[in-house]
C-alpha cells in the first residue's frame, strides 16, 4: 500500500481553527461501513446509535499546558520546549525547536526564571531530556507559564485552555488531546448513562508520533511511535461482559481503539494491564476489540486515516471525506465528528 492511497484534497478554509462555542454543537457524519451509506446528523444525535447494554469507551488522558517559550541563559536565544514525557525525578523528555542550539549543559529560563530546564541528554529529531529546576508545584507553574501544545495546523490563539481537554480528562500525560472526545459535554454523558449505556475509561497518553508525518511511500515501512496505555480491572470486566452479552463496544477516538486492540492482540481478552504500544493499524487489520468508532476527520496521509480505512474500507472513507468537503464539514482537532457503524 502506497502513501498516496490515503491522500485527499482539503481546502485550507475547512481546517477548524477554534472550537465551537458549545462542545456538542458539532456536526456528525454517520458512515455505514457495510453499505457506504452516509447520513448527516448533529453530534447530540449520537444517542440514537447506542442501545441499553452497550459500552462507550473514553480515553481519560489529560493534556498539560506543556508548550513553553524560554531563552538560553548564555546567549538569550529564544527556544521552544514541549514537555512530552515525565521520566521521573524532575527529568522530562521534550521536543525542542531550535534544538541545534541546545546541548548537554544548556540552561533555558522560562518566565522570570521561575522555571529552568537544564539539558542532560541530546536525542534525534529535536528530542532533548531536561532536568527541570523550580520551587513550588510544577503544575501550577505550567498553568502560569505554559500554553496548550496545539497542532501546527491551528494558527488561532486558544482563548480557553480547557477547550483542548475533554470534560472527563483526568490522568495527566498527553502531548495532544484525544480530540474525538472533545464533543462530549457532561450533560450528554449523563443522557447516555440514563439510556442504560455504560461509560468506562482507558488511558493512552498521546505522544510524539502525533507530530510526525508518514514519510515512507510504502506505508509498511513506517515505524510507529510508542505510547503508554493502561486499563483497569473494572474496565476490563465491563468490556468482557459487554462482548459476552453481544452488545456493542463503542470506542471514542483512535487512541481508545489502539488501546483496546493492543490488549486484545496481546492477551486475547480484556484484562487489567499497562504498558507501551506501537500498534500500526492499516487496511487488512482484523479488529477484535471494538464495534463502532466515534472519530474526527483526519489529516491526509496520516496513520489515523489509515486506521479508519482499516475499519470502514479505504474507498468508503475517501468517499465520505469527499462528501464532507462538499458539505463543508470542519476538519481536524476542533472540527466535526464521524461515527463509523457496522
Amino acid at each position: 500500500m502506497q502513501l498516496e492511497d490515503f491522500n485527499y484534497n482539503l481546502p485550507e478554509e475547512l481546517i477548524a481553527q477554534t472550537p465551537l462555542k458549545t462542545r456538542d454543537a458539532s456536526r456528525l457524519m454517520v458512515l455505514d461501513k457495510n453499505t457506504g451509506e452516509i447520513e448527516h446528523k448533529h453530534f447530540t444525535d449520537i444517542l440514537d446509535y447506542m442501545n441499553k447494554g452497550d459500552t462507550l469507551v473514553l480515553n481519560d488522558t489529560k493534556v498539560l499546558p506543556a508548550r513553553l517559550i524560554g531563552v538560553k541563559e548564555d546567549t538569550g536565544a529564544v527556544i521552544e520546549v514541549l514537555l512530552l514525557k515525565d521520566m521521573q525525578n524532575n527529568v522530562w523528555e521534550c521536543l525542542t525547536r531550535s534544538a541545534k542550539r541546545v546541548h548537554v549543559g544548556t540552561i533555558i529560563s522560562f518566565g522570570n526564571g521561575e522555571l529552568k530546564a537544564k539539558c542532560i541528554f541530546e536525542g534525534e529529531e529535536g528530542i532533548r531530556k531536561y532536568e527541570l529546576l523550580y520551587e513550588g508545584i510544577l503544575l501550577e507553574i505550567l498553568d502560569k507559564l505554559g500554553t496548550m501544545p496545539l497542532p501546527p495546523y491551528i494558527h488561532e490563539k486558544l482563548e480557553d485552555q480547557d477547550r483542548y481537554n475533554t470534560v472527563y480528562a483526568k490522568n495527566i500525560g498527553s502531548a495532544a488531546a484525544p480530540t474525538a472526545g472533545l464533543h462530549f459535554t457532561k450533560e450528554l454523558l449523563n443522557k447516555i448513562e440514563a439510556k442504560g449505556i455504560q461509560i468506562t475509561y482507558v488511558t493512552l497518553h498521546v505522544g510524539l508520533g502525533t507530530f510526525r508525518p508518514v514519510q515512507e511511500e510504502n506505508i509498511l515501512d513506517h515505524k510507529m511511535h510508542t505510547e503508554y496505555y493502561e486499563m483497569s480491572k473494572e474496565t476490563a470486566d465491563i468490556l468482557t461482559r459487554t462482548k459476552e452479552e453481544g452488545k456493542k463496544i463503542i470506542a471514542v477516538g483512535t487512541t481508545s481503539v489502539r488501546t483496546l486492540e493492543t490488549i486484545m492482540k496481546k492477551y486475547g481478552e480484556f484484562k487489567e494491564c499497562c504498558g507501551t504500544t506501537d500498534i500500526f493499524i492499516y487496511p487488512g487489520y482484523q479488529f477484535q476489540g471494538i464495534d463502532y468508532l466515534i472519530t474526527n476527520f483526519h489529516l491526509p496521509k496520516s496513520t489515523l486515516i489509515m486506521l479508519v480505512s482499516a475499519l470502514a474500507g479505504r474507498e468508503n472513507v475517501l468517499n465520505a471525506y469527499k462528501e464532507a468537503v462538499k458539505e463543508k464539514y470542519r476538519f481536524f482537532s476542533f472540527g466535526d465528528s464521524m461515527l463509523i457503524k457496522f
